[in-house]
């Protein structure tokens, strides 16, 4: 069967199968987004230390690859710091790659402006991904929530010098009422403080929420953890071990789907939910 819900599993399930969810949160790579990167090829360092190197910080690709790891270690270094400061524990910090590869130049004694930051980002995504696209659907599936006056948001682990310009050439970042990543609040998933922050940013009941994603730990737990029901969808860049815990796994989810169908995610949500709040 394609379609598991928690609540059919069992004889007598005392939670109700109608449900009025008032904001969808989306994982973006792997639930929306289908994407191959490559950060490791011998090809890409040197494309990016000859870019350094244009700008006036020169680098050998080896020792641009090395210094980039210190970097990263650094700014991991820096947000533990900064959460710490707040008395807040975090087991799952996430640095800024901006701040990186900031980092990178200013080793080198160049003071980068913004727009450089920005451009070398895009340079190195751009040269460390092989494909980029929309799974079917899933535009589809955002613009009927939102037709059903839903509040649609992305919640990724990811890089907002990488993934704001992917959601513009895609099409959908207009699709979103908000969009949390990562490396703007120093924290990824499945960290409950990253799903906490975005609740209380909005002002949302976690009872409201649900969230739509294809790692099990990192969505489905992680939101569970915050009070958040989820959505889990096997897709094809979920994580290896998702595949041979799937049928253990399925059982807790609230809602979970072996494949990349996202008209079919529509279809569950209108027959498990309230369909005059879902939409029809």
């Amino acid at each position: 069967m394609v379609f598991l819900l928690r609540s059919m599993n069992k004889e007598k399930d005392s939670r109700p199968c109608l449900k009025e969810y008032k904001v969808f949160y989306f994982d973006l790579y792997g639930t929306l987004i289908d994407i191959h990167t490559d950060e490791e090829k011998p090809q890409l360092w040197q494309y990016i230390a000859e870019w350094f190197s244009d700008h006036s910080a020169e680098y050998t690709a080896q020792e641009l690859k090395a210094a980039y790891q210190g970097a990263v270690n650094s700014e991991l270094k820096r947000v533990k710091k900064m959460w710490a400061k707040q008395h807040i524990t975090v087991e799952y910090p996430e640095p800024d790659i901006g701040k990186v590869f900031r980092r990178l130049y200013v080793r080198k004694g160049v003071k980068p402006d913004d727009g450089l930051i920005r451009d070398t980002a895009w340079v190195f995504r751009q040269r460390s991904t092989s494909h980029l696209r929309l799974y079917a659907g899933a535009r589809n599936l955002l613009i009927k929530l939102r037709d059903a006056g839903k509040e649609v948001c992305v919640l990724s682990n990811a890089q907002s010098l990488f993934t704001l310009p992917e959601l513009e050439q895609l099409g959908i970042a207009g699709l979103f009422d908000r969009i949390f990543i990562s490396s703007d609040y120093g924290v990824k998933k499945p960290d409950p403080v990253f799903f906490r922050t975005a609740l209380e940013e909005r002002k949302k009941d976690a009872a409201d929420c649900l969230m739509i994603g294809n790692d099990y730990e990192c969505d489905i737990l992680g939101a569970q953890r915050a009070g958040i029901e989820g959505f889990y969808i096997l897709s094809n860049l979920s994580p290896k071990q998702c595949w041979s815990s799937y049928p253990k796994d399925s059982e807790n989810a609230d809602f979970c789907q072996r494949g990349m169908n996202l008209d079919k995610v529509w279809l569950t949500l209108q027959r498990y939910t309230n369909r005059n709040c879902i939409g029809r």
